[in-house]
């Protein structure tokens, strides 16, 4: 991140996001960049897969997880899921 914000950063970004919020939180405390998270195509797939095996809510989970990188510290969160969030805020 540093060496990022040296040559020039306008933005840092974390991925995967899901496995490291605890990153996300570091990052977002020591800089004032807007952080970013990308919540790459395997989290992506598990929580499809665990969906369609009945194993977990697919709406009620993507939005927990979505919701958890911003509680990490996320200014922005990059994801597969972004159409079908949106037609869920609808």
């Amino acid at each position: 991140m540093e060496l990022d914000i040296a040559e020039g950063a306008d933005i840092v970004m974390v991925k995967p996001a899901l496995a490291y919020l605890d990153i996300i939180c570091q990052v977002k405390a020591a800089t004032n960049l807007p952080v970013a998270a990308y919540n790459v195509s395997g989290e992506y797939a598990m929580i499809k897969a665990a969906a369609k095996n009945g194993w977990i809510d697919e709406k009620k989970v993507i939005l927990e997880t979505l919701t958890s990188m911003k509680r990490a510290g996320a200014d922005l969160i990059l994801t597969y899921f972004a159409k079908e969030v949106a037609l869920m805020l609808l």
